[in-house]
């Protein structure tokens, strides 16, 4: 069986690797021009990481990730809010919730694979579906042929358009910043923030080798030009009735390191099943970030196939199977992860008002609840 994995990003790696470990015939193409891994920090969580472990992996991420116990939700005035113990999904589930560099988790996954497997600066721009196999073609005129392809190629994916017209990312409403600090002296070991306002939202967590990740969330206008352009002392004046050490945090990372992006997510589609293809990650569902489980669904998307097709030794009742397992699942953190930020991104005063008052009343156990269907099958 010979597999195409279109997309190099952190869930078409795992997919490759897990499918690699099967002794299966599988490339990756991506349309990067080199492989540099890049990004800020990313979260993984307990769910995410019991994957990892399931793969193979999960030691090797685990090394370069710093453990979260506790994440903390405060007011501008730097209150506590309401919190939630992550040591509880270690407790319960085996694996802690953690940091980490994305670029060291995309650097994890590239070294797995054999030697020659990623292909770059090849863009694919239609999948042909034949009776006994794929064409896949690429922007630059070339083309290869494979038994079934992977799509993983992300919100943007032009498979998922060709086979879902009208799957347009959708517009959260908010933009965001992100960066590094060196900075970790500034802020509680194993603990991550979030700040809530009527300004905006502001975000931390500690990394490795004294590291700080932070994100900036703020409404605006999709592609606002004013937004997009501003400086790093810009940016803190936004925020500088936050408490410590937010303004800090900005002006303590590299201004080119600060990475600013619109945020979207996809209105979930009907099937991630296409005959021959699959989709898969931010192709099949992107999510906003607010749960923190874009990278992981994408994770557990590359378990429940690989894991499948291992099970079943036929690409279509793998892919059936894979379709079922995962699609509900992916469509409620999509749902919940848009109303969690609808909500943190309100401006209204009297909004605001009401939610810090109600926020602290809602037990901690009843918040980690919420997120139990993420340990399910």
């Amino acid at each position: 069986m010979n597999l195409i994995v279109i997309g190099g990003g952190i869930g078409g790696l795992c997919t490759a690797y897990a499918l690699q470990q099967q002794g299966l015939d599988v490339h990756v193409y991506d349309a990067a021009s080199s492989f540099k891994p890049i990004g800020a920090g990313i979260g993984i969580g307990s769910n995410a990481m019991q994957a990892l472990v399931k793969l193979g992996i999960g030691e090797a991420i685990q090394q370069n990730g710093t453990i979260l116990k506790t994440q903390l939700f405060l007011n501008k005035k730097g209150t506590i809010l309401n919190s939630i113990d992550f040591s509880s999904f270690q407790k319960r589930f085996g694996q802690s919730n953690i940091t980490i560099q994305r670029a060291d988790l995309h650097q994890a996954l590239y070294d797995q694979l054999l030697p020659h497997t990623l292909h770059l600066h090849k863009r694919c721009i239609q999948v042909e579906q034949l009776e006994d196999g794929c064409i896949v073609h690429f922007e630059d005129g070339t083309t290869v042929t494979c038994d079934y392809v992977i799509a993983a190629d992300g919100l943007h994916s032009p498979i998922r358009q060709q086979y879902v017209p009208n799957s347009k990312p959708c517009y959260a409403g908010y933009m965001c910043w992100r960066g590094v600090a060196k900075a970790g002296d500034l802020v509680q070991p194993h603990t991550s923030v979030e700040i809530w306002d009527s300004i905006g939202r502001f975000g931390y967590a500690p990394i490795k080798d004294g590291q700080v990740y932070w994100f900036a969330c703020v409404n605006a206008r999709e592609q606002d030009p004013f937004l997009h352009h501003l400086e790093k002392e810009q940016i803190a004046y936004l925020f500088k009735d936050f408490p410590q050490p937010v303004a800090e945090l900005i002006r303590q990372t590299d201004q080119e390191l600060i990475l600013t992006h619109d945020l979207y997510d996809l209105k979930p589609i009907q099937t991630y099943h296409f005959n021959r293809c699959i989709l898969l990650g931010d192709a099949a569902h992107a999510t906003t970030p607010n749960m923190g489980q874009g990278a992981g669904q994408a994770i557990e998307d590359a378990l429940v196939f690989s894991q499948a097709l291992h099970d079943f030794k036929d690409f279509q009742q793998a892919a059936t199977y894979y379709n079922q397992k995962r699609h509900a699942k992916t469509k409620k953190v999509t749902t919940l992860s848009r109303k969690i930020g609808w909500a943190a991104q309100w401006e209204n005063p009297l909004l605001t008002k009401s939610r810090d008052f109600v926020f602290p009343f809602i037990p901690s156990a009843l918040l980690l609840k919420r997120l139990d269907f993420l340990f399910k099958d």
